[in-house]
């Protein structure tokens, strides 16, 4: 009789709600504790003032995200002028460049980090390199999610790029080729997984060159597909985006399509855009199964 009730309260119970994840890319400038006067800075960087690192925090207090893929920031310790310490925990990639990759994850969430995707820095050696890739696993109650937070090659948005194998172009396409290797590797895993960064790629169109490399190597969602993106737009509108959130693996089906979020600064003028970002935080929502 008592396992007929119990069997029959089970089914009257609600079921367990779907785990969320709110994922967010937030490329921050230039983010940096070195002295002014440090040969490694551009001489024409805007010094951020301590309001401007207050400000940041805040906009980070409201994005509210329990994953940001962070580019340009020179590690923990200025990771946390933006991200309370006892709310995150950084994980960055391991090398001495300034505009580093890296994440804060909130506390709580299981996080295994892997090896840097080191091939992405096509000149290692170099006084200023191209940026490694921060790769971690991430453990929720609903699945594994691997990330890979990114920061490529500049100097290439739009047309084919492996005409010119030695200018901007090239080297974006064998970072291209780079990826496409990890992707495929996830495919094999089988495991749900996303890339997030500043790509300096438009891929407005999905045979975009670059774009199809990607795809070529696992089938892929692009959260930004279609989208303009409204940070620090002016009166002829949104500009196309180069920050994207690449889903791909199980990912995809976890992806709540209406998600994404673009957080713009109430900030305007050319001023703040060097104080602040040129980048706004990009997020979206996972629910894992």
């Amino acid at each position: 009789m008592r396992a007929a009730i119990l069997a029959f309260l089970l089914l009257l119970a609600p079921p367990l709600a779907a785990a969320e994840l709110k994922l967010a890319t937030w490329n921050l400038a230039w983010l940096t504790l070195r002295p002014a006067e440090d040969p490694e800075l551009p001489r024409d960087l805007t010094r951020r003032r301590p309001e401007d690192f207050a400000l940041l925090a805040a906009y980070a207090r409201r994005l509210d995200a329990d994953v940001v893929a962070l580019q340009e920031v020179d590690g923990p310790e200025a990771a946390a002028r933006i991200f309370a310490p006892r709310t995150y925990e950084f994980h960055f990639t391991q090398e001495r460049d300034i505009q580093r990759t890296g994440f804060a994850v909130r506390r709580g969430l299981p996080v295994t980090r892997n090896p840097d995707l080191e091939a992405l820095d096509l000149h290692p050696r170099a006084r200023r390199s191209l940026r490694r890739g921060a790769d971690i696993t991430v453990e929720s109650p609903g699945g594994r999610l691997r990330l890979l937070s990114v920061h490529l090659d500049a100097g290439c948005r739009e047309g084919p790029i492996q005409a010119q194998p030695d200018r901007n172009c090239g080297k974006l396409a064998r970072q291209a080729a780079v990826l496409a290797d990890w992707i495929a590797a996830r495919r094999r895993e089988g495991t749900g997984f996303a890339i997030l960064g500043d790509f300096n790629r438009h891929m407005r169109d999905p045979q975009d060159e670059m774009l199809q490399m990607l795809a070529a190597a696992a089938p892929l969602s692009r959260a930004t597909e279609g989208l303009s993106n409204p940070c620090w737009s002016d009166a002829r509108g949104g500009r196309a985006f180069i920050d994207h959130i690449l889903l791909g693996g199980p990912a995809r089906n976890w992806w709540q399509r209406d998600s994404l979020r673009v957080m713009v600064y109430a900030e305007r003028g050319r001023a703040w855009r060097e104080r602040l970002s040129d980048h706004c935080p990009v997020s979206i929502r996972l629910r894992l199964p």
